[in-house]
């Protein structure tokens, strides 16, 4: 039985729109412009800033008197809380089993979101197990991280796939793993001439089949 390892945000699940609503809603409940949004958008950077460092950025810009702990632990409950696993995604990993794939989360971040997005959404019924780089000690592109992966579910790596939406993270450490990936480009271009994806697709559900198809 082949393995099939897939990244958490933005391809199981979609954070940035879960960030989004919540964002939203946020900025309306301290009275800021509407289109602030873009710019709590963009400060985020697709999940990549640190919640810390977002929270500071957050109370600078709006003189907030809410903490910095507290305005952390509103980030992490509102996303979440917004956080919905598409039934088309579920299928699509439903099938992946029955052909005999074992589908594992490989994810940075932290335990305790991570692992709530997980079960909160029902995703965790779909999944064999997942790594947390929080949890793991090591995080993506760590070839090490794959290898933890494998080992909960007492698999070899051989002939294992990766999917997921970062070209450095998700592309680069399976290429760095010596494994086959598909790159969701989320309406980008791959610009990395280091290594480069397998395949390409739109999304995980296109991704899936192209790896059963592979």
């Amino acid at each position: 039985m082949p393995l099939l390892l897939l990244d958490l945000d933005n391809t199981l699940l979609d954070r940035a729109g879960a960030f989004r609503v919540w964002g939203q809603e946020f900025l309306n409940s301290i009275s800021a412009p509407y289109d602030d949004i873009d710019w709590l958008i963009s400060v985020d950077a697709d999940g990549l800033t640190d919640r810390w460092d977002l929270a500071d950025a957050i109370r600078d810009r709006y003189q907030l008197r809410m903490s910095v702990v507290d305005l952390v632990e509103e980030l992490h409950d509102g996303v979440v809380a917004h956080s919905r696993l598409d039934p088309l995604v579920a299928c699509s990993l439903r099938i992946a089993k029955d052909a005999g794939w074992v589908p594992v989360v490989v994810t940075n971040g932290a335990v305790r979101q991570q692992e709530a997005k997980i079960r909160r959404t029902g995703l965790d019924r779909y999944v064999a197990d997942w790594v947390i780089s929080e949890a793991a000690g090591v995080s993506k592109p760590n070839p090490r991280i794959f290898a933890l992966a494998a080992q909960s579910v007492r698999m070899r790596l051989r002939g294992a796939w990766m999917v997921g939406d970062s070209p450095e993270a998700d592309i680069g450490g399976a290429a760095a793993t010596g494994l086959p990936s598909v790159w969701l480009h989320r309406g980008r271009s791959w610009l990395d001439d280091r290594y480069a994806p397998t395949r390409q697709a739109s999304g995980v559900i296109p991704a899936v089949a192209a790896v059963l198809a592979g």
